[in-house]
């Protein structure tokens, strides 16, 4: 379903950017999308579900089915789908939907 770019066209692609996730640096590249970002660094979850915490991953990739909702730099319910990775941020796999604060 996913492919990723040849080595050619990644170095035309974007720069690379430095981002956290749940506390590991990860190397990706800008113009990516945070969930394109997981998929690349293995990570195929981005939040566990509150009933029996099953683990949910982007599923449409186009922001309808809100399964890739993640924390970044502090704010909950963030689209990973539909949000461009950027330099130093820091995302964090939740827990259900949260109340935004």
């Amino acid at each position: 379903m996913f492919k990723r770019l040849a080595e050619a066209e990644r170095q035309a692609a974007g720069a690379p950017v430095r981002i956290t996730v749940d506390g590991q640096a990860v190397a990706c590249r800008a113009g990516d999308s945070v969930a394109a970002a997981l998929f690349a660094s293995g990570r195929d979850a981005c939040r566990d579900t509150v009933v029996n915490d099953v683990p949910r991953g982007p599923y449409c990739m186009m922001g309808v089915c809100y399964d890739c909702l993640v924390t970044i730099d502090g704010r909950p319910n963030r689209q990973a789908c539909m949000t461009q990775v950027a330099e130093g941020m820091n995302i964090e796999r939740q827990r259900g939907a949260r109340e935004v604060q």
